[in-house]
């Protein structure tokens, strides 16, 4: 029987299926390219043909694009214990009941927009969070800071994409009428920041959880966790505050006399073109500030935790080879 030639060893059936995969790209980058490509049509047939109809798929589409491509980059990357099932129910719950709950405890709690209400909001958000973080995670089988982050970050997409959908409806109603241009504004701008927000910050808060849980065996309330809970908080508190913060250092560097006199009548002073730019400079550099602090936070967490996992393997290795006497 004649042997095969390596080139039809090369060119067996899972090789094949590999280099299709790496010529078509992975599964969430093909998700992204065509959802943005159905996005951007619906949204110029709506504004040529003026046909409200398309409206809500604008808006769900617009806001679950890039959570859903996060899931299903995680989807290829998860194994026994973060299963797909497990992950999309992350997703669903995260948002569903999230949102429904912080709706809740913030109408309760929160009374006229302040100061103390971003600080409220952070708090409420990010422990809504992470109770729903901890309901789906009491009954695993291990745990992981890495699969702590992914099963995080799930929660937290969750929770964006349906917010992320009732800002866009709440920009659609203007005095003027409906808004589209509104709409696709708030898209856009809420799909770039969505990485580092919501689903940045769980990310964080399921990887502290998880690593505690692997040292004590089980999900615990530690100090730990609710320090690293209330760094989270004001992580979201600086981000919702980052527009009013960027308004008051504005004025604190550029006010005049005459702002600051109809300030103190409660009348709003009209901004200068100069004040405008400084401000939309502060907003951004604030919001990247944060952004950047959490990116540190979570990438200083899994080299923590890769490096104890390798100290650890090192360790198991050492003790299960068997110690050699000289000269034997």
């Amino acid at each position: 029987m004649p042997q095969p030639t390596p080139a039809a060893e090369e060119l067996s059936p899972p090789d094949l299926h590999a280099v299709a995969v790496r010529r078509s790209g992975p599964s969430w980058r093909r998700i992204f390219a065509t959802g943005l490509g159905l996005w951007l049509a619906t949204v110029l047939v709506t504004f040529v043909t003026g046909n409200s109809n398309l409206i809500p798929a604008i808006i769900l589409v617009g806001s679950f694009l890039v959570p859903v491509t996060f899931v299903t980059y995680a989807l290829a990357r998860t194994d026994e214990v973060i299963t797909a099932q497990r992950l999309f129910t992350a997703f669903a719950y995260g948002g569903l009941l999230g949102v429904l709950g912080a709706s809740v405890l913030e109408s309760a709690f929160l009374g006229q927009p302040s100061a103390l209400t971003y600080v409220g909001v952070g708090l409420i958000e990010e422990a809504v969070k992470l109770v729903v973080l901890w309901m789906l995670a009491r009954r695993l089988g291990r745990y992981t800071v890495r699969d702590g982050m992914v099963l995080g970050a799930a929660v937290g997409f969750g929770f964006a994409a349906f917010e992320s959908a009732g800002y866009a409806f709440n920009a659609l109603f203007t005095p003027g009428g409906l808004s589209l241009l509104n709409v696709v504004e708030t898209e856009v701008l809420r799909g770039i920041l969505t990485p580092v927000g919501h689903g940045l910050w769980t990310a964080i808060l399921g990887g502290v959880l998880f690593g505690v849980a692997a040292r004590r065996g089980r999900l615990r309330l530690t100090g730990s966790v609710l320090g690293w809970y209330l760094l989270v908080a004001l992580l979201h508190c600086v981000w919702d505050a980052s527009r009013i913060v960027a308004v008051w250092l504005t004025l604190l560097l550029t006010g005049t006399p005459v702002q600051w006199l109809l300030i103190g009548q409660g009348r709003a002073p009209a901004a200068t073109p100069a004040q405008v730019h400084l401000f939309t400079t502060l907003n951004w550099s604030l919001l990247v500030l944060d952004a950047l602090v959490g990116l540190l936070i979570l990438l200083a967490l899994r080299r923590r935790a890769v490096a104890g996992t390798a100290v650890t393997g090192t360790v198991a290795a050492g003790a299960a080879e068997p110690v050699r006497e000289p000269g034997r």
